[in-house]
C-alpha cells in the first residue's frame, strides 16, 4: 500500500523519510522537485519522486494510479507571502489542490487523507477563548474574527472542506493543525520559524552577535512551535490511527515559547550567545495583532492518534544547527 505525500518540502521529505523507515512504499508529488535536497534528506532510502501541480487533478490521479496510492498526507501549499504576491495561484494551490486531493480519496476509495492545517486558523479569535489550553473546536465571530490572511483562510477552508466530505461522502481524512514548525533541510525554508532559527544560529555558530532588525521576529507573550521531526511522526501515526473521531487536532510541542525562549535556547547550544535587538515587539507571533492567551490543546492529539511532542525547543533549534552548520 502506497502512501503519497504531496509538497516535496521540509515536511513533506521528512514524513516521507519516516515513513520509509517504518518500511511503507512511499512516493512525492511536488510541481517543482529539489531532487539533490530530496535525495540529501531521504538518503539511503529512494523514493520516486512525481513532478505535478497539485492544482491540477488529472496529474494528481495519474500519479495515484501509476503508484498504486492508497493513502494521502497532503502537504504541498504556499505560504502566506507567496499567496500574498498572487494569490489566484495560491488559493489554486492551497484550496482547489486541497480539494482535488479529497475528490481523489473519493474517487479511488482511498483508505485515509492526512492534511497538513495549521495553529493560525485560530490566531484572530484568541480574544473569545479561555482556559488553560486553547480548544480545537474554538469559539469564532464569523466576521470580525475571520482569518486576516489568504494562508490561514485557505487552511479553515480546507478543514470545513474536509469535514464535509468526510460527512457526505464518506471520505476518510484527518486535519493536523502545525504550530510554528522548526527545521532545516537542503532545500529552501521561507518561514518565519527558518528565518528566526537562521538569524540566532548562524551568528551563535560564528561566535559573533546576532542582529535582529525584522519586526517578524520578535514577538509579545508566547506562541505554539513544534519540531519538523515531530510534525513527521504526527503524519505517520495520524494515517494509522484507528478512530480518529476528532479528526481535527494540534500538532505543537504543548507549551508555549517567548522571543526570550528562543535566546536562552541558543545560548544553551552556544555559551556566550549575544543579541542586538533593534526592533521592539509591538503584536503577537509573525506580525497576528492578537497574543496567544495558551497553549494548544494536545488532548485528543495524544488520546486518539498516540502523539505526544519527543522533541523541545532547545533540541529543535540543535537540528537545525546541525543542518546549518553543514552549509556555513
Amino acid at each position: 500500500m502506497t502512501t503519497l505525500v504531496t509538497g516535496a518540502g521540509l515536511i513533506g521529505t521528512l514524513t516521507a523519510r519516516h515513513l520509509a523507515e517504518q518500511g511503507e512504499k512511499v512516493a512525492l508529488f511536488d510541481v517543482g522537485p529539489q531532487r539533490e535536497a530530496i535525495a540529501a534528506t531521504l538518503r539511503p532510502y529512494e523514493v520516486p519522486v512525481v513532478a505535478g501541480d497539485i492544482a491540477s487533478f488529472s496529474a494528481l490521479a495519474a500519479a495515484i494510479e501509476a503508484h498504486g496510492v492508497r493513502r494521502i498526507v497532503h502537504t504541498a501549499a504556499m505560504l502566506t507571502a507567496a499567496i500574498k504576491a498572487d494569490p489566484p495561484r495560491g488559493i489554486g494551490v492551497n484550496v482547489i489542490g486541497t480539494v482535488n486531493v479529497l475528490e481523489a480519496a473519493r474517487k479511488f476509495a482511498l483508505a485515509r487523507v492526512v492534511l497538513a492545517s495549521s495553529s493560525t486558523v485560530s490566531y484572530p479569535s484568541f480574544d473569545s477563548n479561555s482556559g488553560a489550553a486553547y480548544p480545537v473546536d474554538f469559539r469564532m465571530r464569523t466576521i470580525s474574527e475571520r482569518p486576516t490572511t489568504f494562508y490561514s483562510a485557505s487552511k479553515l477552508a480546507g478543514e470545513h472542506l474536509a469535514l464535509i466530505y468526510a460527512a457526505d461522502f464518506g471520505v476518510d481524512v484527518v486535519a493536523l493543525r502545525y504550530g510554528a514548525v522548526i527545521g532545516e533541510w537542503a532545500g529552501p525554508n521561507r518561514s518565519i520559524p527558518g528565518r528566526l532559527a537562521r538569524a540566532l544560529l548562524v551568528p551563535a555558530m560564528k561566535g559573533e552577535t546576532a542582529v535582529i532588525d525584522d519586526p517578524l521576529l520578535v514577538w509579545q507573550g508566547g506562541d505554539d512551535f513544534v519540531d519538523a521531526r515531530d510534525v513527521a511522526r504526527a503524519n505517520a501515526l495520524a494515517l494509522e490511527a484507528k478512530t480518529p473521531a476528532q479528526r481535527i487536532y494540534y500538532v505543537t510541542f504543548g507549551r508555549m515559547h517567548s522571543f526570550d525562549d528562543f535566546v536562552a535556547a541558543t545560548r544553551s547550544l552556544y555559551p556566550g550567545f549575544k543579541t542586538d535587538v533593534r526592533v521592539t515587539a509591538k503584536a503577537g507571533f509573525a506580525g497576528f495583532p492578537k497574543i496567544r492567551p495558551a497553549t494548544s490543546d494536545l488532548r485528543a492529539a495524544e488520546a486518539e492518534l498516540g502523539y505526544r511532542p519527543q522533541y523541545d525547543l532547545a533540541a529543535a533549534l540543535a537540528e537545525s544547527a546541525r543542518h546549518l552548520a553543514a552549509a556555513i
